[in-house]
């Protein structure tokens, strides 16, 4: 009898312990619940989605998203957000077979929730919804980028395709422009890499090469000298080999005619010492050299080829 009050404490002491620990289980998954419910509310926010008795249940959610399955764009894009929502609303495993409850094929439900997120900035009133204005139509813009889709909506136009040409446009057409709208935009990133690759290599190029290329004075005066030397060559050779045999041939018709050549000869030899005096007058150049006739500067080797080339000159006048 006296062990009767123990075993009532004991069995007081466990069912307290159990009551804590299922209502300690109850709280985690209030909170769990709680916060999958703020992230399905977000998401729907996020797409514009409005959540059928605002509820995050799925059931409500699938029975939305079928009264919305008709061929209309907008209800196809509304069909594609509440997708996107059931998907994060469904626990693991359960979207696909939620799917199959609509009559929905994945790739389908794909391109539903594609559209959603790819068109959700453009607002219920797009002028590019109502110009699409089927499922067939807003499921070829998906090759679109969202900038293009954007400036399509914004502009009118997006590369060669234009708004007005949508509506009316079939979808056999609206593909063939849309292709055409991809290989335009390819041709031009590379025409654009191309470009970039160039100016890169012309960068490097200019980056390796001095932009002021100073050459030392002593190489500026070596250079000038030996461009001097080689007229000064070429017009001795000119007076000695050209201008000598024609005097020398002048000279002997003048006397076998009787008629003296000298007087003509003296003006034209004239004009050329007119044009020595013009050259030593204007730069002060003085009538007799002060050092050797060869300079310094001219080597031994470069000297016996310039007179070789006045014999040689000489011979082919005579």
């Amino acid at each position: 009898m006296p062990r009767k009050p123990a075993t009532t404490i004991e069995l007081a002491e466990d069912d307290l312990q159990h009551g804590q620990a299922l209502l300690a289980q109850q709280h985690q998954v209030a909170t769990l619940s709680t916060e999958h419910d703020t992230q399905v509310r977000a998401v729907a926010a996020q797409l514009g989605y409005q959540l059928p008795a605002d509820c995050t249940d799925p059931d409500l959610i699938q029975r939305d998203i079928a009264a919305n399955m008709r061929r209309s764009v907008e209800a196809c894009l509304e069909v594609g957000r509440g997708l996107q929502v059931l998907k994060l609303a469904c626990p693991h495993g359960e979207f696909v077979e939620r799917l199959d409850a609509l009559g929905l094929d994945r790739k389908v439900a794909v391109k539903f929730m594609t559209s959603a997120a790819k068109f959700a900035s453009l607002g219920s009133n797009a002028a590019l919804t109502k110009a699409l204005g089927n499922q067939s139509k807003l499921f070829e813009m998906l090759v679109l980028d969202d900038e293009e889709i954007q400036e399509l909506e914004l502009t009118g136009q997006t590369g060669e395709l234009h708004l007005d040409d949508v509506a009316t446009m079939s979808v056999k057409e609206l593909r063939a422009a849309l292709r055409e709208t991809r290989e335009d935009k390819k041709a031009l990133a590379k025409v654009n890499a191309d470009k970039t690759v160039k100016i890169e290599e012309l960068s490097v190029a200019l980056a390796k090469k001095p932009l002021v290329v100073v050459v030392p004075m002593d190489e500026q005066l070596a250079e000038r000298r030996e461009e001097l030397a080689n007229k000064a060559t070429a017009a001795e050779a000119a007076i000695a080999g050209a201008l000598h045999p024609a005097v020398h041939l002048l000279v002997e018709k003048g006397e076998e005619s009787g008629l003296d050549q000298r007087p003509v000869i003296a003006g034209m030899l004239a004009q050329v010492e007119r044009a020595l005096l013009q050259i030593r007058a204007e730069y002060n150049i003085p009538a007799e050299p002060t050092a050797s006739v060869t300079p310094s500067w001219l080597k031994d080797e470069d000297e016996q080829a310039v007179k070789a080339a006045i014999a040689a000159a000489q011979g082919q006048g005579a």
